[in-house]
């Protein structure tokens, strides 16, 4: 397989959507309807949206993978007026999951999309399994193909009982985890580590036990067939997320919450060290 650079990124609440403008009367515009052209379609809070474009710009990537974005015309939009059109991105797919404040998991990538997977249907009791998608896309490398499987896992917020998040939501995120080992599995076999595939994107968690509860992602992320790449770098150097002192659920602390498991034959063609962009 070619040399390629993949990324993942969680873009925080990517929203664009359609607003009347001033001069239009909503009362109007609901009884008979309205006009494409008498509407503007804006990126949320755009400030934040050049910084993130302008880092996102940074990582030199192939392919990334965001997390928390509202739909496909989105990110093609945001990809448009941040990041440099479809010449740096020409291919992206996004499929609707479940979250219901409507953030997906979607795919820039400079090479083809060749097949695309959603697990968004999956259900666990009365609910949705995925809080957003795990959602399967398979990129032709030069000739070579790379799986991804792109993740969102189940917050680690309790607005009711802050102070326990992590331990009053860990059984959804070891559920999803163990479910992406097992989607791993089908795909691939029991020695998946063999196939060029990667896990990816913010597990909202991270592996050590403290105060605020043990972890809910290790099924997947010390998997045997898997390596979290980001070990490669100093303990010290591996946190992806900054708990504000007092800000539940933990005191003032750095986490890793994003992840790149690449499969262990993948992962063994190079010694190459992952860049963390904060």
């Amino acid at each position: 397989m070619p040399a390629v650079r993949v990324a993942t990124f969680n873009v925080e609440n990517l929203f664009a959507r359609f607003k009347f403008n001033s001069d239009v009367d909503p009362q109007v515009a609901v009884k008979d309807g309205w006009d494409v052209n008498k509407t503007y379609f804006t990126i949320f809070d755009e400030a934040s949206k050049k910084v993130t474009g302008k880092l996102i710009r940074s990582l030199k990537a192939d392919v990334i993978a965001l997390q928390e974005v509202e739909n496909l015309d989105t990110v093609r939009r945001f990809r448009g007026e941040y990041l440099g059109g479809p010449s740096k991105f020409p291919y992206s797919i996004l499929v609707d999951g479940n979250d219901p404040r409507l953030i997906d998991v979607a795919v820039l990538s400079r090479h083809p999309i060749v097949r695309v997977r959603s697990n968004q249907h999956l259900r666990s009791g009365n609910s949705y399994l995925f809080s957003r998608d795990c959602l399967e896309v398979e990129l032709d490398i030069g000739g070579s193909p790379l799986h991804l499987l792109v993740n969102h896992f189940k917050s680690m917020l309790d607005k009711k009982d802050p102070k326990n998040g992590r331990r009053n939501t860990r059984a959804r995120r070891e559920l999803q985890s163990k479910t992406v080992k097992e989607i791993v599995k089908a795909r691939f076999g029991s020695q998946a580590g063999k196939n060029p595939f990667i896990v990816l994107g913010d597990l909202n968690d991270y592996l050590e036990t403290d105060d605020a509860g043990s972890t809910g992602i290790d099924e997947i992320v010390t998997w045997n067939q898997v390596e979290n790449v980001v070990e490669r770098r100093p303990a010290g150097d591996r946190w992806t997320h900054y708990f504000r002192e007092k800000a539940a659920p933990l005191k003032e602390s750095y986490q890793q919450l994003d992840y790149l498991l690449v499969s262990k034959s993948l992962a063994a063609k190079t010694d190459t060290v992952p860049e963390i962009a904060r």
